[in-house]
């Protein structure tokens, strides 16, 4: 995301990050793109960012139908953290204060160098955190929307009678 990138009214603008972008970060992004399009515009990175995305974090990725055979490895470094709305911190790292960023820290264990099956219950924890800020991103825009307004002539509801 750049300075000429447009977002979408109503879209927040998510960082998630983690130590190496290439497991957690990206699972996020992954899910987060599938299933909040609508509400989030979303971006990784690292604090070290390591050269690939791990093969074991794009299979199992895969068997839940999403590729992010797309992504790659970003440093955070190089990304305007100024422009985004919220980071998901999963490092474990303390961040700077003086982002002003609002920052959430998501205590997920990072699977690097371990068996699949904790790749798979990463991204089984990361799927959940992921769909509860997309539902907690849906509710705030919908408190956000105006009220609907009836046409002049349109009846109001009526409620029926229950005896």
């Amino acid at each position: 995301m750049d300075a000429t990138t447009r977002i979408p009214a109503g879209k927040k603008r998510v960082l998630f990050l983690c130590i190496g972008n290439s497991c957690r970060s990206q699972m996020a992004q992954g899910f987060a793109r599938r299933y909040g399009d609508d509400v989030i515009n979303c971006e990784s990175a690292g604090l070290a960012p390591a050269p690939i995305v791990q093969p074991l974090t794009k299979k199992v990725m895969q068997d839940k139908n999403i590729s992010i055979d797309d992504q790659h490895p970003k440093d955070v470094g190089d990304i305007p953290i100024r422009e985004f709305d919220l980071i998901i911190n999963m490092s474990g790292a303390k961040l700077p204060e003086r982002l002003n960023v609002p920052v959430r820290e998501w205590p997920i264990e990072d699977p690097i160098g371990r068996p699949e099956e904790v790749y798979v219950t990463v991204r089984d924890q990361i799927e959940m955190a992921v769909m509860q800020l997309i539902l907690e991103l849906r509710r705030d825009a919908k408190r956000r929307q105006p009220p609907a307004r009836r046409p002049r002539n349109a009846p109001a509801a009526v409620s029926p009678k229950i005896p």
